[in-house]
């Protein structure tokens, strides 16, 4: 085995959407960061649909911009369609969704990654980690090549022992063309768990063999809404942003469609029973949409662009592992479709997942220090998912190897925490995905106001970068500003902040009345933060009571035998997580309110008893 000389802080194994914020994170807490990637030309693949954001998603993807990741940034660079969904209801629920150009995501992104100082990136297929008594010391590559390191960063995605199927044919693969990863084989040798877990993707077809006249066309916002806090800030600079949008199309499956897929469903490896794994129910195969589905005479199918410099159309809707044959026939028999071109099939992928139950809530595993997981590793799905994982993965890798306090995001300040917090003490039994419904204080986590929450606590840690927080720091001025104006300013008699708490008065008209004000972007934040703040106070009261009761300290090792009420499942559930607090034994999967409750009263009257012997 031959060892490379240059020791490293931080190693990332894997290129996704995980490893490439795990990578640039550490590389800005300001570590020696080396990438690993089986392939150089994969960076930042957009394996299934190339799009950023979504509900629930863009959430994320606005925090992970706040901390100074890439992702947001990304998108806006290389979108060809804006879309702002739920744009009739209120701010906290609206998502922004941008198509982007696949190939020119992932050159943006590989060429920022080759040309950022202290982190290298080089190919090799990692197939063990290196361990010096209880601690990570590296990697060892398939050839034979060992590099050091103090921290490691696994975001290995669908590739662990990755299984392909299209029809009755399966073979070894990660993705279509690409191959499998056995690290999964070492990291058992650690005593850690995996299990298995199933995703899919569509067929893309060629834009020539489309019957576009049949389809109802979807076109993007004019103007667009950004991603990234970076790409704007005033007025004049917002109106600089504007992308060459592409529409994208719209069509349904028939009746027709759905009789050849249940006559063909033998044929399916997900009915034949040769796919072991769970799949995402939130996205579902076109096979589980019909069966599960089966009184609907039609779904709706949306046809995008793969990108600029290429005819590809992906079929977004049509996830399926059914054989070539079968794939074209349905897909025939949809309008606009008749005469469709398959350029690369739609198929299956099953592959190791580690139940994230094995990790604290740094995203380092509980059996090996140094060792931290990031994306579909822990069971999740989505890029926007897998990007927020890998930053504070590779983050709390670098804040770990300088020594330095970890980088924690709680619940109640951003979706990156509702979502770690979800996984390390809930674990999940399908592929984790982010909803706007998982938070508690989700009135509160506005997409709009991710860098009000989240980039002075990155700034803290090392994460945000100097430009970002000067920009920031304008920002928060020219916010503080106009909150004092909305107080003291009259309009019409009343002052702003009156005017805008009434539902049918909004900024925009408040501009059009008076020019002296500013800038439209901060007084959209404002009206949002006066209009929600009776909301808010409302939730924050809903959840008060269950909030003081989460603050209660369980210790560590406890003997859960000495509670008496408690049901033999709750005791064993509570021994194997050993949460620190009653708020994270609440979220142990399987727990009850009435568990919650006996736990919390006998704690009351422990405490009460101890107390007054203490006093006596």
């Amino acid at each position: 085995m031959f060892t490379v000389q240059k020791e490293y802080d931080v190693i990332v194994v894997g290129s996704g959407h995980a490893g490439v914020e795990a990578a640039l994170a550490a590389t800005r807490a300001g570590c020696a960061t080396l990438m690993l990637t089986q392939n150089l030309d994969t960076i930042a693949q957009m394996s299934c649909n190339p799009a950023v954001g979504g509900l629930g998603k863009s959430h994320l993807v606005s925090e992970i911009d706040a901390l100074d990741g890439i992702m947001g940034i990304a998108a806006d660079t290389t979108g060809i369609q804006f879309r702002v969904l739920n744009r009739r209801k209120g701010p906290s629920v609206q998502a922004l969704r941008v198509q982007c150009d696949k190939k020119a995501y992932q050159f943006w992104v590989k060429a920022l990654l080759e040309r950022t100082s202290g982190l290298d990136v080089k190919q090799a297929t990692v197939l063990r980690i290196l361990r010096s008594s209880e601690e990570v010391a590296g990697v060892e590559t398939d050839i034979g090549v060992a590099f050091r390191g103090k921290t490691v960063v696994v975001t290995a995605g669908t590739f662990l022992r990755g299984l392909l199927h299209v029809g009755e044919t399966s073979k070894a693969g990660g993705r279509m063309a690409d191959s499998a990863s056995n690290l999964s084989d070492d990291l058992r040798q650690l005593k850690l768990v995996s299990a298995r877990f199933k995703t899919g993707t569509p067929c893309r077809i060629n834009r020539h063999s489309i019957d576009f006249s049949k389809c109802e066309v979807q076109k993007g916002d004019d103007p667009p809404r950004k991603f990234s806090f970076m790409n704007g800030g005033s007025s004049k600079e917002s109106s600089k942003f504007h992308m060459e949008q592409i529409p994208c199309w719209i069509t349904h499956t028939t009746e027709k469609t759905h009789e050849i897929i249940r006559r063909n469903l033998h044929r399916s490896p997900l009915y034949a029973g040769r796919i072991k794994g769970t799949g995402p129910r939130y996205c579902p195969s076109i096979e589980d949409k019909v069966v599960r589905f089966n009184a609907k005479s039609a779904h709706q199918l949306f046809l995008e662009p793969e990108g600029l410099q290429t005819d590809e159309f992906y079929v977004n809707g049509t996830s399926t592992s059914l054989p070539y044959d079968v794939q074209l026939e349905f897909l025939r028999s949809i309008p606009g479709l008749e005469t469709a071109e398959i350029m690369r099939p739609g198929y299956a992928v099953e592959y190791d997942f580690f139940p994230p139950t094995q990790l604290h809530p740094t995203l380092e595993t509980k059996v090996l220090r140094g060792l931290f997981f990031a994306g579909q590793v822990n069971g999740t799905s989505g890029y926007e998912e897998a990007a927020a994982q890998g930053l504070i993965a590779g983050a709390n890798a670098a804040l770990q190897a300088k020594g330095q306090p970890p980088l924690i995001l709680s619940r109640e300040i951003s979706y990156i925490g509702v979502m770690i917090d979800d996984l390390v003490n809930k674990g999940t039994d399908e592929p984790y995905r982010m909803f706007t419904s998982r938070a508690e204080q989700r009135l509160a986590l506005r997409q709009d106001n991710a860098d009000q929450r989240l980039t002075k606590i990155g700034f803290q840690a090392g994460l945000v970068g100097a430009q970002r927080w000067r920009s920031f720091e304008a920002k928060m001025g020219s916010l503080e500003r106009a909150r004092q104006a909305a107080r003291e300013t009259r309009v019409q008699g009343e002052s702003v902040e009156s005017l805008l708490r009434k539902p049918s008065f909004h900024a925009h008209d408040l501009l059009k009345q008076t020019s002296c004000l500013g800038v439209a972007e901060i007084w959209e934040l404002v009206e949002s933060d006066i209009k929600y703040e009776g909301y808010i106070k409302r939730q924050q009261h809903q959840v008060s009571h269950g909030a003081r009761q989460d603050l209660q300290a369980l210790p560590v090792d406890f003997d859960y035998s000495t509670i008496p009420g408690l049901r033999n499942e709750t005791r064993e559930k509570l021994r194997t997580a050993q949460p620190t607090s009653v708020g994270q034994a609440r979220r142990i999967a399987g727990i009850t309110p009435a568990d919650v409750s006996i736990i919390s009263i006998w704690l009351s009257k422990n405490h009460l008893r101890n107390t007054n012997h203490a006093h006596l």
